[in-house]
């Protein structure tokens, strides 16, 4: 994964800062679109992220761990393999990050979230993340949960799925999210 102004990802255990990301974020305007406002699209892991990023037109919309990696709140390797509170203390990081980001206009999909609000959610119907799952599986396997972690797969659902109480609408499919997102711009 491209760093963006970090040397590379840091290791895992390396006591971290806060400095002045500047010359990170200048960096990764230079790729992606910034706009006036800026939003987070929170989707589980296999959602179709990656695809929908892959194939968009313009680069509006950034892998939330492009930025994450670039931001120094990823640790390199698996890291959501490990216990919850060191998966809390990332995804606490990676807040920090977002939110930085969406101040500076960055649009962001990602499956990262503790406890900031998302601008929309992305819940595919059941069946269809399993395919979207087992085809990542097949095809082009880039991290993430796998298919046999179904129970981490439903408890990460369930997790998104509560920001609707919050208002924060929901939609089926990453397309649907950024779509209406774009058209609020």
């Amino acid at each position: 994964m491209k760093s963006f102004g970090a040397n590379k990802p840091i290791k895992d255990g390396t006591p971290l800062v806060f400095c002045d990301g500047s010359k990170i974020y200048e960096k990764l305007a230079t790729k992606y679109n910034t706009h006036k406002k800026g939003y987070y699209i929170l989707a589980p892991s296999g959602s179709g992220k990656t695809y929908f990023i892959d194939r968009q037109e313009n680069p509006d919309w950034m892998d939330g761990d492009v930025l994450w990696v670039a931001g120094g709140s990823h640790p390199d390797g698996e890291w959501w393999r490990k216990d919850l509170a060191d998966i809390i203390e990332i995804e606490r990081r990676s807040d920090i990050i977002t939110i930085q980001a969406k101040k500076l206009g960055f649009w962001i999909i990602g499956s990262d979230n503790y406890d900031i609000i998302p601008d929309a959610i992305v819940i595919p119907p059941w069946n269809t993340h399993k395919q979207y799952i087992k085809n990542r599986e097949l095809n082009n396997y880039d991290g993430g949960l796998t298919s046999d972690q179904a129970e981490l797969f439903k408890g990460s659902r369930k997790w998104i799925s509560r920001h609707v109480r919050n208002g924060v609408p929901k939609f089926e499919s990453v397309a649907e999210a950024a779509a209406f997102l774009a058209a609020k711009a």
